[in-house]
């Protein structure tokens, strides 16, 4: 197999992959020289030449010439008498140069040299899509669904890249179908052996920012601004945003006319829920937007601590808080403080003490019963010396029903 031959055997793959003749030819010279020195131990006496222009290469040989009968390696050494039928002019100590043909090698070694010239192609080509993709680290990519496994799903992009979309990764609505398109950002890419790994998402919060970069031009373009984005993948998100012109309404080019802006981006996410607002540098009033349509009497606010302490009416509190706690938990993770929430009481905001019988002693009810004592805040308003010249129970009795009330009712 002569040079060209041998380069022209990889032709396919070149093309394939799109490796440029001048990396081919790079990749060629390293795989000759990996052949040399698993072939002579060395590859310090040889030189090999690529030629990109030509498509070809040469393997050249220096011989140290020494004194006849004073070889110790033919392979590396040749004798002066030798030498001089070649060039009388050669001296011992000089290095004699020849060209090797690849024939030469052998049919075993020319058959080495082609898996070392594949692997190094295909170690070519897992950096390029390392780097290619390492660069793409949080960007939209679409995907074919190729096989869908217990753990996570395999997508395949028009160029035949491998993504892999871990099961955590998915919102939990999601169903796939093999042969579907679908959308994620990349995640993170690792070498796996050999192999870059590449890791998207569809549950991480820049996969929502991106969504909206798609579907808002204002967003794209630099007009609106997006200043956070949190979520609970496949349930709620809060998004704030703000306009370098004041003349804009963020809200309302996020939202769109009916919606009509956001749809798109609710659906892609399975009918997330995803409330927008407008950022504001005033804590309060950015805790206030947090929490949504819900009813705020007022609002302590600790910078020191990033701690928020919201004062509502007791019919608000179940919509402060939000269903399993994901109002509330989203507002603190877009402002940034841990927001607690106080409940107001009024007048009539009050329990019976028979209410309470399953945790205190129906006698001792009874007790409080006798003195007018009928509700939980009519113990709680009184000091224990007091109820102690009104009741006839024990001081330590008192005391663990206030624990009792307090836990139950005041909590």
């Amino acid at each position: 197999m002569d040079n060209i031959a041998l380069i022209e055997s990889f032709g396919d793959f070149k093309d394939e992959k799109g490796i440029s003749k001048i990396d081919l030819m790079a990749i060629i010279e390293d795989s000759l020289k990996t052949l040399l020195r698993k072939r002579f131990d060395s590859d310090d006496h040889f030189d090999v030449i690529v030629n990109p222009d030509k498509g070809d290469f040469q393997i050249f040989l220096n011989k140290t010439i020494v004194e006849d009968e004073m070889s110790e390696d033919d392979d590396l050494e040749i004798e002066i008498s030798e030498a001089k039928k070649i060039d009388p002019t050669f001296e011992v100590g000089e290095e004699y140069t020849m060209e090797i043909p690849v024939a030469q090698l052998g049919r075993r070694n020319i058959l080495t040299l082609k898996q070392i010239l594949a692997t190094k192609l295909q170690e070519h080509n897992n950096a390029m899509l390392y780097e290619q993709f390492r660069d793409r680290i949080g960007e939209i990519v679409v995907g074919e669904i190729h096989h869908i496994r217990h753990k996570h799903v395999i997508l395949l992009d028009d160029e035949g890249n491998e993504f892999i979309l871990p099961k955590e990764n998915q919102i939990p609505s999601d169903f796939f179908k093999k042969g579907e398109n679908i959308r994620a950002i990349v995640e993170t890419v690792d070498f796996k052996g050999s192999k870059p790994q590449i890791i998207i998402s569809r549950t991480a919060p820049k996969f929502l920012e991106k969504l909206l970069e798609l579907e808002i031009p204002e967003i794209q373009d630099g007009t609106i601004i997006l200043k956070k984005v949190v979520r609970i993948p496949g349930e709620k998100a809060k998004i704030a945003v703000d306009a370098y012109d004041d003349r804009i309404d963020p809200v309302g080019a996020c939202v769109g006319v009916k919606g009509s802006r956001i749809h798109g981006v609710v659906r892609e996410l399975r009918n997330e829920n995803i409330d927008v607002i407008q950022w504001s540098k005033n804590p309060e009033i950015l805790v206030k937007r947090a929490l949504g349509n819900v009813t705020i009497n007022k609002i302590d606010i600790n910078e020191g601590d990033t701690y928020a302490l919201v004062y509502t009416p007791v019919e608000e509190i179940s919509k402060v808080i939000g269903k399993q706690g994901q109002n509330i938990r989203l507002a603190s993770w877009l402002t940034g403080y841990e927001i607690d929430v106080y409940r107001e009481s009024s007048e009539d905001d009050d329990v019976e003490l028979k209410e309470f019988n399953d945790d205190i002693e129906e006698w001792i009810l009874e007790e409080f019963k006798k003195v007018g004592l009928t509700t939980a805040k009519s113990v709680l308003d009184k000091d224990t010396e007091s109820l102690l010249n009104m009741v006839d129970l024990e001081e330590e009795t008192i005391e663990e029903v206030k624990r009792i009330l307090r836990e139950e009712f005041e909590d």
